[in-house]
């Protein structure tokens, strides 16, 4: 059998992860006992097998390049499935490490999930967390991510959609605004009121409203003269502030409703709800840092 990878390969890859990790080549040499010359021999020999560039250099600073930056990243965990291997082999216990990069949108990031990382870094502080909050739709393969939460599954039969929990709407607004507002008594009342309105990244067009009547979750296309892009918080804002009629999430509100800033309108046509998934790439093995974080998550917020 014709060897893949030659252990001077191997070796090289270890020194390019340091020089990625350390930012330099003398602090990668200095780290391996060996010369920095040495060490740019190494990353020149899996850029001529590769037929790319890794690195961008000049005399004051030396950065990866975008193809160099997915290469580094998966023989990262490329090494990590290695050595997690190696210990599942010999009994010992593998313990989580390496850098997890996780996407999730604006309301489920700052009312849900920010505030357990504390919690799962005291259990698990050699993994390392790149956080990336946004409304719009992400590529976990081409964007390099591991792990997303978004509002729908995913087209991809490559990804698992494992669902944490469907979230309760709530309709909103501040004392100010009802004061001077028209009443406000069943959903077809929202066409005289002001409702603040978020345009959906992925379609392009406002988001409907979602209440329920006779037992039947209904979806109500409302109308509004302010509208929101891209920052699903930003209607909150706007609500508090008097500007209008909002729908959100009851986790978000919960602390304005109870301190009177906000009140809770058409209440009998509560209950509709949105659902929150875990989506992550179908493999046959899973990285211990991504198995141990979806179980967390799970553990703390699914239902």
């Amino acid at each position: 059998m014709q060897r893949a990878f030659e252990d001077v390969m191997l070796g090289s890859i270890e020194l390019l992860l340091s020089v990625a990790e350390l930012g330099s080549f003398t602090l990668a040499a200095n780290s391996a006992g060996i010369s920095p010359a040495a060490v740019s021999k190494a990353v020149m020999r899996l850029e001529k097998r590769l037929g790319l560039q890794i690195f961008v250099r000049s005399t004051r600073k030396m950065r990866l390049t975008d193809a160099g930056e997915r290469y580094v990243d998966g023989c990262r965990n490329a090494l990590t499935l290695l050595r997690e291997a190696e210990q599942s082999a010999t009994g010992a216990q593998v313990v989580p490490t390496g850098r997890l990069r996780f996407s999730l949108p604006t309301p489920y990031a700052h009312w849900r999930v920010l505030p357990l990382i504390a919690a799962f870094r005291r259990l698990y502080p050699q993994v390392k967390i790149n956080i990336h909050i946004s409304n719009q739709s992400v590529s976990l393969t081409s964007e390099q991510f591991d792990i997303a939460i978004r509002g729908n599954t995913p087209a991809d039969s490559g990804m698992v959609a494992r669902k944490i929990e469907d979230a309760e709407l709530v309709i909103v607004a501040s004392p100010e605004y009802l004061r001077a507002a028209p009443p406000l008594r069943t959903p077809a009342d929202l066409a005289h009121h002001q409702c603040i309105q978020f345009l959906l990244p992925r379609t392009g067009k406002n988001s409907l409203w979602s209440y329920v009547e006779d037992g039947v979750v209904r979806e109500y296309e409302v109308a509004g003269d302010i509208v929101c892009e891209e920052e699903y918080l930003g209607g909150l804002a706007l609500a508090r502030g008097g500007a209008g009629v909002y729908q959100m999430y009851r986790f978000a509100v919960e602390d304005d409703l109870k301190a009177g800033r906000l009140v809770e309108l058409l209440q009998e046509y509560g209950g509709a709800t949105r659902p929150f998934y875990l989506i992550f790439p179908r493999t046959p093995v899973q990285p211990a840092r991504l198995r141990v974080f979806i179980d967390f998550l799970m553990d703390k917020l699914g239902a």
